[in-house]
């Protein structure tokens, strides 16, 4: 559909919410309701846009009536139904978290209009149809991240934003040579055109794509470019630390799916093979970090890197098993790790130090059985266990490990590192529910506050009863992410789509 206005939707309701919190300068409740409505609106367009594209073929919109590749074309085809989907999800839940949120940075002021940007800019990256303004979005979601965590309640908020800037940089420089690089070749900017012309490219081309891979990888914290992370989003306030480490590192996923299905799908044979690798690489470095690390928090933000890996290895396979593999684990995970790291504030909130130190949070939930419970739910969500959402995650990954070791040694060894790296998430989950629940206080451990104080259960409560529904009823689900898979094989009906005829 052309003009679809469920596009513009998505993306202007947070903008606008942005704007009506600046005028609300000073009223925080008020503001706080401006963000639910908002991103509840959001998420509506954003489940109805991605119905229409994965029911009636991809959706565009032509700002200011251009016709591409000369003007900004927004595109929704079911790669984008499904990112956009969980995002959506993820926006809405973050936003009713901070009405039961204890963090003074959500008294301030300036905190609703910066987080409805960072979600406008979110939506965006998701939505848009050529790198240019994929590159503006991406800024835009960098400089409110750093406003976030640099106005953190931690007072490590100013050097975590500090080192994420400058190592930002070095990713927006990748990203924009990559940008100038892809106009140089292909003479546009828009993706259909490039993917259009992209099989007659030369070697410049190539170097198109190392420059945009290497971009993408580092806004997805893949190993060796997580150094950024684990300090970045320990840092940030619950709210968007639920955010960057479930949805906002999975823009760089997306791009690698766009780079290997869509832009330049005959030339990366080699770089699916460094996939791969850094996948592997990533699952049992981030696993083997989060079982040594002393932070709930960070346990949970090395785990994201582990997990990126899961997906990196599944687009390397590249077959269709392998990429429905990497769109169910990129939507799974973003819910239950979300979840998770509402879970970690909730439980540092109970104690009087705000602490989410792991000898500091041991018995804190010896006798919170509702709290123990979603953990523990949420912990075997993320390990993979049946019948929860992540099973079917790692199922599917197994699925296409295996339609990509058919007569190779090389990847049923990787099919084999993979399992094992499963299991080494279930080990570093149990030891922190154990730890805090399992475990009465001792000596070392913060005391409590006064009870009914802290953060609302209901948000991450919400998600992880989502991971049980899409655990035990996942065929629809599964069936949706094969769709989107069989359709990445096939570019032309995009291209069609996007510049006509």
């Amino acid at each position: 559909m052309t003009d679809n206005a469920l596009i513009l939707g998505t993306i202007f309701t947070p903008f606008a919410a942005g704007i009506v919190c600046l005028a609300l300068w000073g009223r925080n409740r008020a503001q706080r309701w401006v963000m639910l409505l908002a991103a509840l609106l959001a998420m509506g367009f954003a489940l109805a846009l991605g119905a229409q594209a994965l029911t009636s073929g991809t959706q565009i919109y032509r700002l200011g009536g251009w016709q591409p590749p000369y003007g900004i074309t927004l595109v929704a085809d079911g790669l984008t139904a499904a990112f956009l989907s969980a995002a959506s999800i993820v926006g809405f839940a973050i936003t009713l978290y901070t009405f039961g949120c204890k963090d003074k940075q959500m008294t301030r002021s300036a905190y609703a209009p910066t987080a409805m940007m960072q979600l406008t800019a979110l939506y965006g990256t998701f939505l848009t149809g050529d790198i240019f303004t994929f590159f503006v979005f991406m800024e835009l979601m960098v400089i409110s991240s750093v406003i976030l965590v640099a106005t953190a309640d931690d007072k490590l908020g100013i050097e975590a934003a500090t080192k994420y800037l400058l190592i930002s940089a070095m990713g927006t420089l990748f990203l924009l040579v990559g940008v100038g690089t892809s106009y140089a070749v292909f003479g546009s900017l828009n993706m259909a055109d490039i993917a259009q012309k992209s099989a007659e490219a030369g070697a410049l081309a190539g170097a198109a794509m190392v420059i945009l891979a290497c971009s993408f990888l580092l806004k997805s914290a893949a190993f060796p470019f997580h150094f950024w992370q684990p300090d970045f989003h320990t840092i940030a306030p619950t709210p968007i630390h639920a955010l960057l480490s479930s949805v906002v590192v999975k823009v760089g996923v997306y791009g690698l799916i766009r780079l290997t299905t869509l832009l330049f799908p005959t030339l990366v044979a080699e770089l699916r093979v460094i996939l791969i690798v850094l996948g592997i690489i990533g699952i049992f470095f981030g696993s083997l970090t989060a079982l040594r690390t002393f932070n709930v928090k960070r346990v949970l933000a090395y785990s994201t890197m582990g997990q990126i890996g899961f997906i990196l290895i599944s687009i390397g396979w590249g077959n269709t098993l392998a990429l429905t593999a990497a769109i169910l684990y990129s939507f799974n995970h973003a819910l239950v790790k979300s979840g998770m790291l509402m879970m970690a504030g909730w439980l540092a909130s109970q104690n009087k130090l705000k602490s989410s130190k792991i000898a500091q949070s041991q018995g804190l939930g010896y006798k919170m059985p509702l709290a123990s419970a979603l953990f523990f739910i949420g912990g075997l969500a993320l390990a993979g266990i049946p019948p929860l959402n992540g099973f079917i995650s790692k199922l599917a990954v197994v699925q296409g490990g295996i339609a990509a070791s058919e007569g190779d040694v090389v990847q049923w060894l990787v099919l084999g590192l993979v399992i094992g790296g499963g299991i080494l998430t279930l080990l570093y989950v149990t030891r922190l529910w154990q730890a805090i629940f399992q475990s009465p206080p001792n000596a070392q451990t913060a005391e409590l506050k006064p009870a009914g104080a802290g953060d609302s259960l209901l948000a991450p409560a919400l998600l992880i009863g989502g991971c049980v529904l899409l655990g035990v009823f996942a065929q629809p689900v599964v069936d949706i992410a094969q769709t989107i898979a069989v359709g990445l094989a096939d570019t032309t009906p995009y291209i069609t789509a996007v510049l006509g005829g």
